[in-house]
C-alpha cells in the first residue's frame, strides 16, 4: 500500500518541487520539457517562459562568455546524451535579471521504456547559496569558484561580479569601485615561515577584509598575493575612505607564529569605472595605482632604513 503511492506521479513530481536544486529536462533536440520550482527559483524563469524553448538556442542555461564549454557539443546535456553516462561541469547561468549565478551543473540520460535515450535531466545548484568553508576545511563544497586556501571567491567569481557591476554601471549608472591588495613579500615570508604560516596571514587578511566590508560588496583571491575587492555605490571619495579604513585595519593584523608576532604590509590600489571601461582596463588602471603604492612603499622602507643606519 506504501509502495503504491510513490508510484503516483502526482506524488513524485511533489518530491521533485521539494528540491532547492534546479531540475529541467530537455529532449533529443535540447527543447525544454521540465522546469522544476527550484529552477525558477534560481534563474528567475518561470516555466511557462522557458518550455519548449531550446537550453542553446536561448541564453536561459548556459554561459554565451567566448570559450563557455555549454555552448558546443561538449556541454553536459550533449555529453550525457551522446555517451549514455552523467555528465557534470561548473559555469555561469544568466538570471532573468541579467546577472550571472556560479553553478554546479550535472546532467543524465532519460530513456524510455525501451531504453532508448529520449533526453537529458540536469540539475543545476547555485554555488552562491553554498557553504563556504571555514579555515582549514578543505574547499570540498565549491572547488571551482572559491579560493581552496582562504575561502573567499576565486578569480573566476570575482570576474563574473566584475562584469555585472560594469553592466550595472553602463545601463543603470550605478557606481562603484575596486581595490586591488598586495601582499608585500610574500613569497619570502613563505621561504622562511613555510607554507602554513603563509595560508594562516593569507586568511587572516581575507577574514579581515570580509569584516570591514558591506554585505553588498565583494572580495576574493585575484592572484598568489593580491586580493581583489568590488565597492558598490561608492565613488572616487567613498572608495578613498574604505581604502584607508582597510588599510587601517590590516596594519594591526598578524599571525602568532612560534611566540611571535609576523605580518606583512599590504599595498592597496584603486580605480573606478569609466565609459566604455571593460573589466581588463579597470583592472589594469588599479594596477598602476598598485604599482605607484608599491614603490611609494619601498621608497619609505628604504628611507627609514637609511636614516636608522646613518
Amino acid at each position: 500500500m506504501h509502495m503504491l503511492a510513490f508510484e503516483d506521479l502526482d506524488v513524485c513530481r511533489g518530491i521533485l518541487e521539494s528540491l532547492p536544486t534546479g531540475m529541467c529536462v530537455v529532449d533529443l533536440q535540447k527543447r525544454i520539457v521540465y522546469w522544476s520550482d527550484g529552477a525558477e527559483r534560481i534563474t528567475g524563469y518561470l516555466r511557462h517562459e522557458v518550455i519548449g524553448h531550446s537550453c542553446v538556442a536561448e541564453p536561459v542555461l548556459h554561459c554565451d562568455q567566448p570559450g563557455c564549454e555549454f555552448c558546443s557539443n561538449d556541454c553536459p546535456v550533449a555529453v550525457a546524451m551522446k555517451t549514455s553516462r552523467a555528465a557534470d561541469s561548473s559555469g555561469f547561468l544568466h538570471h532573468k535579471g541579467g546577472h550571472e549565478i556560479p553553478v554546479r551543473i550535472r546532467a543524465v540520460p532519460v530513456r524510455n521504456a525501451h531504453g532508448s535515450i529520449i533526453g537529458a535531466l540536469e540539475t543545476f545548484e547555485d554555488l552562491h547559496e553554498a557553504v563556504i568553508p571555514a579555515p582549514g576545511e578543505p574547499a570540498r563544497h565549491v572547488p571551482d569558484f572559491i579560493d581552496g586556501v582562504t575561502g573567499v571567491a576565486n578569480r573566476a567569481m570575482m570576474q563574473s561580479h566584475l562584469r555585472q557591476a560594469l553592466r550595472g554601471f553602463e545601463d543603470a549608472k550605478v557606481s562603484f569601485g575596486v581595490l586591488l591588495l598586495q601582499v608585500e613579500g610574500l613569497a619570502h615570508f613563505r621561504a622562511s615561515l613555510g607554507a602554513e604560516a603563509a595560508t594562516a596571514l593569507l586568511r587572516v587578511v581575507a577574514r579581515t577584509l570580509e569584516s570591514n566590508l558591506w554585505i553588498t560588496d565583494f572580495v576574493g583571491r585575484w592572484s598568489e598575493d593580491q586580493f581583489l575587492v568590488i565597492v558598490g555605490g561608492c565613488g572616487v571619495e567613498g572608495l578613498g575612505n574604505v581604502r584607508e579604513r582597510i588599510r587601517r585595519t590590516l596594519a594591526g593584523e598578524g599571525i602568532e607564529w612560534w611566540g611571535e608576532r609576523r605580518s606583512l604590509p599590504v599595498s592597496i590600489g584603486e580605480a573606478v569605472p569609466q565609459v566604455d571601461d571593460d573589466a581588463e582596463k579597470l583592472v589594469k588602471r588599479a594596477e598602476k595605482a598598485l604599482e605607484t603604492a608599491s614603490g611609494w612603499r619601498a621608497g619609505g622602507a628604504a628611507a627609514e632604513a637609511g636614516a636608522s643606519g646613518s
